[in-house]
């Protein structure tokens, strides 16, 4: 990995690491109703990677922890990294208040190798971790390195197509071509839990499309089982999408005209 991404990596974690102390008190997390039982994990991901029972997972990209306690909670043994170490300390601090038995260590993606021993049955990441990735070929290096012969790799994400869009304006506007291959820098107040908090947001990211992804896990000897592609979002990430029965977000219908998601699942044989 060059060194010339380091100043990048830098600013990211000073970001990430303001936006722990809002997060984790936002009405997005609700750490309080977490604390009771209640999961942080979404029906896509529950469904698609399914029984994580006595199996050992990896979490990429874990930001506070509460994804990587859920799978715990459900009988896997976890650990869980992030860049930012106020994340990692909010993530423990969790762990430790819901007796739970998951690890968590604070390392840049691309340090995995070096700060995490041993291989695992699944490796896990979801939900805006990518893009702030600049080398995917590496990423998927790592991912097949960190799986044990017959684990399973599962990921959800974003569609490339979400981020082509600036969500500074309103509406949100086309700005970024699918296969842009620069970084993106982006300077804004708030964060996405609290539009209104008082940081300044200063971000470094990388669009990939779904290509790029693909290629980075089976250049890496993972052979994938499927990639989907949802129109539904547990997110309300555009202005004026619909809630549907099922409690996810759409597009209006004179909007609808692409994916909000995808997942892939795949193993390393």
């Amino acid at each position: 990995m060059s060194t010339n991404f380091n100043k990048y990596f830098e600013v990211n974690k000073e970001t990430w690491n303001k936006k722990v102390a809002i997060h984790s008190k936002s009405e997005f997390y609700n750490v309080e109703e977490f604390k009771k039982g209640k999961t942080s994990l979404n029906s896509y991901e529950i469904e698609e990677l399914g029984d994580v029972e006595r199996k050992t997972l990896l979490h990429l990209q874990c930001h506070f922890g509460q994804d990587t306690l859920s799978w715990s909670r459900m009988g896997a043994t976890c650990t869980g990294i992030d860049i930012s170490d106020k994340g990692i300390k909010e993530a423990k601090k969790l762990n430790s208040e819901l007796g739970l038995n998951a690890t968590f260590i604070e390392s840049n993606l691309y340090d995995v190798p070096q700060k995490v021993k041993g291989v695992f049955d699944i490796v896990f990441t979801s939900y805006g971790v990518i893009g702030w990735l600049p080398d995917l070929n590496t990423w998927g290096k790592i991912i097949a390195e960190k799986l044990k012969k017959g684990g399973v790799f599962y990921m959800i994400e974003f569609h490339p197509i979400v981020w082509m869009f600036d969500f500074l304006q309103t509406p949100p506007k086309l700005a970024y071509p699918y296969l842009n291959k620069e970084v993106i820098y982006e300077e804004y107040k708030g964060t996405y839990t609290n539009s209104d908090a008082s940081i300044i947001s200063k971000e470094y990211g990388w669009n990939h499309g779904l290509g790029e992804v693909v290629s980075a896990l089976t250049n890496a000897g993972l052979q994938i089982e499927f990639l989907h592609e949802f129109e539904k979002s547990p997110y309300n990430s555009f202005p004026d999408m619909e809630m549907t029965d099922d409690g996810l977000f759409i597009l209006k219908e004179n909007q609808r005209m692409f994916p909000l998601l995808y997942s892939i699942r795949a193993t390393k044989k």
